[in-house]
This record gives C-alpha cells, sequence and structure tokens, in this order.
C-alpha cells in the first residue's frame, strides 16, 4: 500500500520536476544569405566576393551572444544571367543556407557573367521564401544583394518585398555597384532597417604579403591530412577541400592564409564526410560504420583501433589549428600596419560586408 501511493505521488510531481529543469539554449545563429547580380560586367565584384569570403567568415571567430559562440550559415544566390530562365525571374540558388562553406566557395569560383535583366525584388523575394530562416528574433538574418542596374527592374515590386522581409526580421542590406546614382537601392534597405553600401568592382583587393604567410600555407595543408573521408560523400567531399584549397592560393597567399584561419575555426564543420567531426558530433557510432565506407587503412581496424585512431587525428587536428590560431593573430597584426599605409582599399565588398554585419549583430546582443 504504502509503495502504491509513493508512485503515485512521484507521478504527479513529476511534471514538476520536469517543468523545473532549464530548457536546453539553442545555439545563436547567423544566417546570410548572398544574391549577386551575374550580368556582364559584374566580373569584379565577383573576384571580390571569392577573394574576401574567408575574411568575412573569420570576422566571427570571435564573435559571442551570452557567452556562446554562434554558429554560421550562408546562402548563395546568383541573378541577371539569361540562361538563368525569365519565368524563375533569372534567379538561381546556388547553396541554401549551409556551414558547408567549401561549397560556397566551390560555387563562388564556377561563377561567369553574361548580361541580361536584373529583378531585385524578384531575387530578395526567392531568398526570403525559398530559405529555412530561424524564426528567433534573437538570431542575426540578413540578405545582402548586389548588382549594377536600376533596383526597381522587373515585375515584383521592391518595397512590397523588402517591408515584407523585416517583417520576418530579415533586413536587406543593398550593395550598388555603379559609378551612377539610383535612389532605389537606398530605398529598398531603408525599408528593411538595412544599410545601402556602394563599392567600386575595379577596386583590386590588395594582397598583403606577410612572414608568416608561407607557416601557415604549409599549415593548411597538413590540417588537410587529419580529415578521414568516409561513406557516399567522403571522396568527393575530400577532393572539394583540396580543390577549394588550390583556387584560394591561386588569388594569393593571403587569401589562402585566411582560409587556414577560418579551417583551424569551429566554423568549418565537415561532420558529412568526416569521421573526426562526425565522431565529435556523436553524428556517426564507429562500431557500425561499413567496412566498404571506411578510407583504406581503417578497413581491417578492430572497433578498438578505430576509436584511437580517430581520436589521434582530432589531436592532431587541434594541435594545428591552435598553431594556425597564434601565427594569424601576428599576420593580422602585421596586416593592419601595413594597411594603414594603403589608400582607398577600405571600398571593397568584404570590407563592407564584414563592417555592415558586425553593426548589425551587436544591434541583436553579439559581442566581439
Amino acid at each position: 500500500m504504502r509503495r502504491a501511493i509513493l508512485l503515485s505521488l512521484l507521478t504527479v510531481a513529476a511534471p514538476l520536476f520536469a517543468r523545473d529543469a532549464p530548457p536546453k539554449e539553442e545555439k545563436p545563429l547567423v544566417q546570410l544569405a548572398v544574391l549577386l547580380d551575374t550580368s556582364g560586367s559584374m566580373s569584379g565584384m565577383i573576384n571580390q566576393a571569392r577573394n574576401q569570403l574567408w575574411a568575412i567568415v573569420n570576422e566571427f571567430l570571435e564573435a559571442n551572444r551570452d557567452g556562446q559562440k554562434p554558429r554560421l550559415q550562408v546562402a548563395l544566390y546568383h541573378y541577371g544571367s539569361p540562361g538563368l530562365g525569365k519565368e524563375d525571374g533569372y534567379i538561381r540558388q546556388l547553396t541554401p543556407l549551409t556551414e558547408d562553406l567549401d561549397k560556397v566557395s566551390e560555387e563562388l569560383f564556377k561563377l561567369t557573367t553574361s548580361g541580361g535583366d536584373e529583378y531585385c525584388g524578384w531575387a530578395i523575394r526567392t531568398a526570403m521564401n525559398e530559405l529555412q530562416w530561424s524564426e528567433s528574433s534573437k538570431d542575426y538574418r540578413a540578405i545582402f544583394i548586389a548588382g549594377n542596374e536600376p533596383f526597381d527592374q522587373g515585375p515584383v515590386t521592391f518595397k512590397k518585398v523588402c517591408k515584407q522581409a523585416i517583417e520576418k526580421g530579415i533586413i536587406i542590406n543593398t550593395i550598388h555597384c555603379s559609378g551612377g546614382a539610383d535612389d532605389h537601392w537606398k530605398d529598398g534597405a531603408a525599408l528593411a532597417d538595412g544599410r545601402y553600401l556602394k563599392i567600386d568592382t575595379d577596386q583590386v583587393v590588395v594582397d598583403i604579403e606577410t612572414p608568416f604567410d608561407k607557416d601557415l600555407a604549409d599549415l593548411g595543408q597538413k590540417l588537410n591530412g587529419t580529415y578521414i573521408a568516409y561513406g557516399a560523400k567522403g571522396e568527393a567531399a575530400a577532393a572539394r577541400q583540396a580543390a577549394v584549397d588550390s583556387k584560394s592560393m591561386s588569388l594569393g597567399a593571403g587569401n589562402f592564409a585566411k582560409r587556414a584561419r577560418s579551417k583551424a575555426s569551429g566554423y568549418y564543420k565537415n561532420s558529412s564526410w568526416d569521421l573526426v567531426d562526425a565522431d565529435k558530433e556523436s553524428e556517426v557510432d564507429l562500431a557500425k560504420v561499413k567496412k566498404e565506407d571506411l578510407p583504406e587503412e581503417m578497413r581491417e581496424m578492430t572497433v578498438g583501433e578505430r576509436k584511437a585512431y580517430v581520436d589521434g587525428k582530432g589531436k592532431e587536428r587541434v594541435e594545428l589549428q591552435k598553431q594556425i590560431a597564434e601565427l594569424s593573430v601576428k599576420r593580422d597584426d602585421f596586416v593592419a600596419k601595413q594597411r594603414a599605409d594603403l589608400a582607398g582599399n577600405e571600398s571593397t565588398l568584404g570590407d563592407q560586408v564584414r563592417e555592415t554585419v558586425r553593426d548589425q549583430a551587436v544591434e541583436l546582443g553579439f559581442e566581439f
């Protein structure tokens, strides 16, 4: 009888204890959608985007909100080329909101330009409706749209779309890439609590060489050796990682150094194809991975040996990431001193986007 009464009391009290348990707090989220005009005269702006993607990512390395580092997701669209089809508004999604930054970089390098009609309102509406935006008012959600033609082209009214975006908490930042004036680019940003930016697409991103670039390049290459590709995506993803490294290096040692810093951060995640990240995120059970899905050197290992091998690569990665972070701080100090002597080097896409995301995120409680 006493036992039955005790069980009854516990059953009644259980919901009370559950209510007292603190809810699991989600990590803060940063979501950036970049919409690039790929009409004929925009190759300079696209080159700036390729060159400064990793600098934009690195802006969030020291960011936090309430002591937590945010997750970073980037989406990429291009619009304004005839081959994209009038029925779709001449716009195409290249990546959804994703943490796979290599995929974003890969798509940037694929972009080519050709003449066409640029429907900014339609492009914004597409990104606003297609992407999986956070519903939290605390998260930073922003669209950056860059182009050089009149902002009011096309059948979709930009004023209506920009108002709808900010009602959903999505900020619209406009990047005008023309020497002429167009107040509609300013109006679009103002309607969605965004910032109007103007850049010179012919501005060359100055690649400042430093004494630390070679060591950072070597460490970045060594970092690749800590990745253990597995499963259906593994081989192709590892090849893409190496290809993006090569493309980054083609833009200069400085660009590759910035990429190395990004790769050494928590924003560079590859749990869908790398066993180290997957094990760290508890997204894989090493005992259940099929032999044929493992790299050749792991196929005859016992479960214990697999775990030791993955842990060893993980420790090696942590050490390399630490060295990259330390050298990157020294490189940043060196570049800051050199940049002070370079007149006119602050009008590029990356410079203005970095300043904008920092200022807007701070208003939402992020700290840098």
